[in-house]
C-alpha cells in the first residue's frame, strides 16, 4: 500500500509494508524540485535515518532498475 500527498514545497510518497511478517517501517519519499529524500524510522536508533538523492543521481537509479549487471554513463 502507499500514499501520495501534494504539500506546498514538495509531494510526499509513504510505502507501507504489508508483506507480512517481519514487517519493515513504513518508508517516506520527498520530492523537492532540487532533490529527492527517502526516510525511515530505525527502532534500533529511535531516529529517523534519511538519505538524499539529487535528481542526477535519482534519474541514474531508474535507469539502473531496468539495465542488466554492468557500469553505465547516461548522455544528458
Amino acid at each position: 500500500m502507499f500514499t501520495i500527498e501534494h504539500e506546498f514545497d514538495a509531494t510526499v510518497i509513504t510505502l507501507v509494508d504489508e508483506a507480512g511478517p517481519p514487517l519493515q517501517e513504513d518508508v517516506t519519499i520527498n520530492a523537492f524540485e532540487e532533490c529527492v529524500t527517502v526516510e525511515q524510522y530505525d527502532p534500533r536508533t529511535d531516529r529517523v535515518q534519511t538519505v538524499t538523492f539529487s535528481m542526477t543521481q535519482l534519474r541514474d537509479l531508474a535507469a539502473a532498475l531496468d539495465l542488466p549487471e554492468g557500469s553505465y554513463r547516461l548522455k544528458r
